[in-house]
């Protein structure tokens, strides 16, 4: 009688479509696991030399990070001759609500110079348009002087303006002339919305969707360009310390030579935004040269 063969029954070997099936279950549950930690914040994802943006956080001011901008010639050229007596430009968001930026060295000082030069033979007392009617009228909230620089009136300008347009991706046409104002020692200009609240203004071009406020002039003390109803921790930011008693009522800017201020007037959805409430503070100590654009929604005719 013959003895049966002892054949082992041990586990079927794997073939290669249930080993494919297996991978695959083990990768897309790995993908899962990663969605969901990054979903809830427990780790980020970096992106090399821009990671620090990752660190960013809604209305937290206390941590700005300021890019430098090099011309190198690969850049935009805005000028021919002032990009090297700019100095190092970069722009700084120091605010979502209202969204607001700073442009570091925006403006050269024989920019600044020109400017405060050509008005300087010009200038009035600064008016306000009435909300209710939409004339200009004197007022006491408002006690500087200015005066206005028809849009392209020299190169100079022209080229302010093309930068202007560079930056705010909107055309040199939306925008109104360059207004230069001059700030002597408690001059101001209490606090108030640049979007307009009548129908006779928004005939010529519309609404206005964002002011650009360039600095002409250092000051001393006080000057301070005040957001009152913006939102976030003022009292971080490095230079709290250095602002007047009116530059610490909200989110402040110090004036300093060659700056722009760029702030929004309207929300992404075409509404306006209250919160782009800002004042002028009186200056304490020095002189302040500044230079506005105003800029519309639509082209603005001169």
């Amino acid at each position: 009688m013959a003895a049966k063969g002892r054949h082992g029954h041990g586990p079927p070997s794997m073939t290669v479509e249930s080993f494919i099936t297996l991978a695959f279950a083990v990768l897309t549950m790995v993908c899962f696991v990663i969605i969901v930690l990054l979903s809830f914040g427990v780790f980020s994802v970096s992106n090399g030399r821009y990671s620090h943006a990752s660190s960013y956080r809604a209305h937290d001011l206390s941590n700005i990070a300021h890019n430098t901008i090099h011309r190198d010639g690969g850049d935009v050229d805005y000028d021919d001759d002032d990009d090297g007596r700019r100095g190092d430009q970069w722009v700084e968001v120091i605010s979502f609500e209202p969204r607001a930026s700073v442009y570091h060295n925006f403006l050269s000082k024989e920019e600044c110079e020109h400017l405060i030069n050509i008005s300087k033979p010009h200038m009035f007392r600064s008016a306000v348009v009435a909300s209710a009617t939409g004339r200009v009228t004197d007022s006491e909230v408002r006690t500087s002087s200015g005066t206005f620089l028809g849009r392209g009136r020299d190169e100079i300008v022209r080229n302010i303006e093309k930068r202007i347009a560079d930056f705010t991706f909107i055309p040199v046409e939306n925008g109104e002339g360059l207004q230069v104002l001059h700030y002597e020692v408690g001059q101001k200009y209490d606090p108030h919305f640049d979007f307009f609240q009548d129908e006779l203004n928004l005939r010529r071009g519309g609404q206005r969707i964002a002011t650009i406020v360039m600095y002409l002039s250092d000051v001393e003390e006080g000057g301070e360009t005040v957001f009152p109803a913006a939102r976030g921790n003022f009292s971080s930011l490095p230079y709290w310390n250095e602002l007047s008693a009116c530059g610490k009522g909200g989110l402040s800017v110090k004036p300093n030579m060659g700056d722009a201020l760029l702030f929004w007037n309207m929300k992404p959805d075409a509404s306006v935004d209250t919160s782009s409430l800002h004042r002028g503070c009186p200056v304490i100590k020095g002189n302040k040269w500044s230079s506005t654009k105003w800029i519309r929604v639509n082209e603005h005719k001169v």
